[in-house]
């Protein structure tokens, strides 16, 4: 039977056949004359046009506009093999995915338990239990676990300085069990650099590594499919880290305890085994993706460093957690954290996790309730069951664009690990404040972006909802981080400035207002009291507007009962009569008067107190009007 070439010679019958061939000169003529019709292309401009258009990340890297064959980087080498930026096994994922972990921290053993089995039975298919002040009871893991087949659910502990505790009464039942050795799998999750880091700056690191190596030296002999050390490097991400540097702190953090372990008597190939990476996935899911492939690579490198040099083997294959980020959770709006969670559960599928947790979109208002839990359980569910994301192995190779910024995040990300190595190692950096010092800078740059919304929080400092109601949840009393690094999120300020709003709410029964005096008609000044209704009520903050005569918009004013105006119009209406109305609101009793445009808009009137316009600084603007209102901060 001949089997008929689907290969045509025939140019007109292929998928690109009436087309002609495509370069990348003339592409970049065609870019070139879109940006001299918008001004954008100095008439002294040189090198490439995609110059202009280029972004610069946080990391140091620099995405490009396009990507051809030509940017292809090295190829990272065949999925299952080192140096597994593909994945760690040649298949990828299993037929039923990636390991589906729910984390529980609710201090209610019996309602942990039940929660626990609710979870098991729904598709969750490991345990993540933190234990300790706040958190579980460290006794109460016989009650929690009481009705789980520990041969079947892999269990990943969290407890901090009762790590030996938490980690004892786990075999104390495997033993009583009857559990296989090899069947008992997971985490006793020993880490004490990232407890120094993010939890308890008083932590014995010196102890907590000598527990580590003993741990891991008994779970190579009895438990072989139990590991003892996690290296968390949400530690350094919850502290403002970029990815490169979250990256560069984690394989920091990895070889503080191989030394460790290697120091202890374990050979380096049983040392690699015993670690088990977590990591930050958030909703920019290429960026995570990029980093978790990233991860694999350089931890291999590691790997053959450490070892004889040859090809590193599967030992040394990273095993990654990636959980969904904290510091991108809001309190305000909580439902937008499903569709962050959503994002960053398929970019940590698709770049490889082992395992991977959606913290709950209220985790930032307290305990979780069924329904939240339910619903990050779904979630990684839908993108296994229905979506068919872990059927497809390794899918963002090939892709140009992933490849080139795995290629760039890791050489970034080296450059961070060995200057930490070069600096005394991790705990160096930890205790003398470097590191902190660095990752303040990072953060500090980005809080700027937070704070004129070049870096938009859907929700909160962008369309926020003035009138919702947040649901009520059970505090989680676990004691405030007390680390070395801080703790940060990127809605803080924004939701600090609707919580102050709402306060004075409260206690006064009137929320703070900005009066918006529109000029000219309502479809031409729309836009700009658009924005200001945006920005304004970013800080909770209430907008009533009037339009009309000066005499008609300063009486809107005096019924609005506030004490700051905004114009709103065009910049025609503001040359026309911005300066009158400005006047009139100040003898209505206007304290302050913005408008809404960029500095210099109006001239030829000193009635304008400021300017709020794209890329101003939010957080000043909504302080200054709180401040200005009489809101207590």
């Amino acid at each position: 039977m001949t089997v008929p070439s689907t290969q045509s010679s025939d140019p007109m019958l292929t998928l690109a056949g009436e087309f002609p061939p495509a370069t990348r000169d003339e592409w970049r003529e065609l870019v070139a004359g879109v940006l001299r019709k918008a001004g954008r292309l100095p008439e002294d401009a040189a090198g490439p046009v995609e110059d202009l258009l280029a972004t610069a990340l946080a990391e140091g890297v620099t995405i490009a506009p396009l990507y051809t064959a030509e940017d292809a980087s090295e190829p990272p080498g065949a999925p299952g093999l080192a140096p597994f930026v593909r994945g760690a096994r040649p298949m990828g994922a299993s037929p039923d995915g990636w390991d589906l972990r729910q984390r529980h921290t609710d201090p209610d053993p019996a309602a942990t338990a039940e929660a626990v089995l609710g979870d098991l039975e729904n598709g969750v298919t490991s345990l993540w239990l933190v234990l300790g002040e706040g958190a579980l009871p460290v006794d109460s893991l016989p009650v929690v676990l009481e009705k789980v087949l520990l041969d079947l659910a892999p269990i990943a502990l969290d407890a901090g300085p009762h790590t030996e505790e938490a980690a004892r009464s786990l075999f104390a039942l495997a033993g009583e069990r009857e559990v296989p050795a090899g069947a008992l799998s997971g985490t006793l999750g020993a880490d004490p650099l990232g407890r120094l880091a993010a939890v308890d700056a008083d932590t014995d690191v010196d102890a907590g590594l000598r527990l580590a190596a003993e741990l891991a030296t008994r779970c190579r002999r009895e438990y072989p499919n139990l590991r003892a050390v996690t290296v968390d490097a949400t530690a350094y991400h919850g502290a403002g880290a970029d990815d490169a540097q979250e990256l560069g702190c984690s394989l920091a953090a990895g070889v503080a305890y191989l030394r460790a372990l290697t120091g202890a008597g374990l050979p380096v190939a049983e040392a690699l085994s015993q670690l088990e990476f977590r990591y930050a996935a958030t909703a920019d899911q290429f960026a995570t993706i990029a980093k978790l492939r990233a991860a694999r690579g350089l931890w291999a490198r590691v790997a053959r460093e450490c070892g004889d040099g040859g090809a590193p083997g599967p030992e040394s294959a990273q095993l990654q957690h990636a959980v969904s980020s904290e510091t991108m959770i809001t309190a305000r709006d909580p439902w937008v954290n499903m569709l962050r969670g959503t994002l960053a559960c398929f970019a940590a599928g698709v770049g490889g996790a082992n395992s991977v947790t959606v913290l709950p979109f209220d985790s930032a208002l307290g305990l979780p309730d069924k329904f939240s839990r339910r619903i990050a359980r779904n979630t990684q569910s839908l993108l296994i069951s229905e979506s068919h994301v872990a059927r497809v192995i390794d899918p963002a190779g090939g892709s140009w664009y992933v490849e080139q910024l795995t290629t760039a995040l890791s050489r970034r990300a080296w450059e961070v690990f060995t200057g930490i190595e070069r600096s005394g190692g991790l705990l160096a950096a930890l205790r003398d404040g470097s590191l902190a010092g660095t990752l303040a800078a990072t953060w500090s740059k980005r809080e700027r972006r937070l704070a004129t919304r070049k870096e938009p929080i859907l929700g909160v400092s962008e369309f926020p909802n003035p009138t919702e109601k947040l649901p009520t949840r059970a505090p989680d009393n676990r004691p405030a981080s007390h680390g070395v690094l801080p703790r940060v999120r990127r809605a803080a300020a924004f939701e600090a400035l609707r919580d102050r709003a709402d306060a004075h709410t409260t206690e006064t029964g009137r929320r703070p207002a900005v009066f918006l005096a529109t000029l000219g008609s309502l479809a031409s000044s729309s836009a700009r009291a658009g924005f200001a209704t945006n920005l304004f009520q970013a800080g909770g903050l209430q907008t009533p507007s009037g339009g009309g005569s000066p005499a008609e918009v300063a009486e809107a004013f005096t019924a609005a009962g506030t004490k700051i105006a905004c114009l709103c119009g065009t910049d025609q209406s503001y040359a026309d009569g911005a300066g009158e109305l400005a006047t009139a609101l100040r003898e209505a009793g206007a304290a302050k008067v913005l408008l809404a445009g960029k500095p210099g808009t109006v001239s030829g009137t000193d009635a304008i107190d400021g300017y709020v316009y794209a890329g101003c600084d939010a957080i000043e603007v909504l302080t200054g009007a709180l401040d200005e209102l009489g809101v207590n901060s």
